[in-house]
């Protein structure tokens, strides 16, 4: 990413999360992530065979005066790149928002299609890479073309005041953006502060790898969201 720069959040009067998320959709930057997420929508899974993927880069979804910022890694072949909903249509995200429904952020603890009727309240959720990458490993020149996205998402989200990230690699991008130094250790529960009074909280990442292994329960998930609420909402009287 070259010389780490502080990202100074002021809202900016010119942008919009509308405007941020139409160029994400109609992005083309990376060679290789657009030739993977479109051979995968032609293809396609067996199971999914009958349904129509959206094979486009795949942009933030949630409640624009969010106090809380989930970021993630990328969508997943078949779930977010299928569905053009991030951590939407995979166990990822199953886990995911189930959790932020037994946390309040949610109106119903599943994501399945983008006209699913969720809706997220204090909560936003998006990913360090907007494309589908294979083997979920994205190039640093892939991450940092995706960056910019964040960043003005991060500028218009003005009410976000902890972001929680899913991963070593969403916390190391989320640092880097933010011109966080030195680098907070990450783990689960990890907590560090970042500029304009944000609280970077850590949380491994709702992979199978992870769930299937006990790694993350959903206690540890439920008590990691609970401190974000606690940390993001403000005070009485305050």
């Amino acid at each position: 990413m070259g010389a780490a720069r502080t990202l100074v959040l002021m809202p900016s009067t010119t942008d919009s999360l509308s405007r941020v998320t139409a160029e994400i959709v109609e992005c083309r930057r990376c060679p290789r992530l657009v030739a993977w997420r479109e051979d995968v929508a032609r293809t396609r899974r067996a199971s999914f065979a009958d349904q129509e993927y959206w094979g486009r880069p795949v942009p933030g979804f949630g409640d624009p005066k969010a106090h809380l910022l989930v970021v993630g890694l990328a969508p997943a072949a078949h779930g977010g790149n299928r569905t053009g909903r991030v951590f939407t249509g995979d166990r990822s995200g199953d886990w995911l928002f189930a959790a932020l429904w037994r946390a309040g952020y949610a109106n119903q603890p599943t994501s399945v299609s983008a006209d699913d009727g969720l809706r997220l309240t204090g909560a936003y959720v998006a990913a360090a890479v907007r494309c589908a990458p294979p083997a979920n490993k994205p190039t640093p020149a892939e991450r940092d073309n995706c960056v910019p996205y964040l960043t003005r998402e991060m500028r218009l989200l003005a009410d976000v005041r902890v972001i929680l990230t899913l991963g070593h690699f969403a916390h190391d991008v989320t640092c880097r953006l933010l011109g966080v130094r030195p680098k907070p250790r990450f783990g689960h529960g990890s907590e560090a502060p970042a500029p304009s009074g944000i609280t970077l909280l850590g949380c491994y990442h709702p992979s199978q790898q992870n769930t299937f292994t006990g790694t993350l329960t959903e206690e540890m998930m439920d008590a990691v969201l609970a401190r974000a609420r606690q940390l993001g909402e403000p005070s009485p009287g305050g």
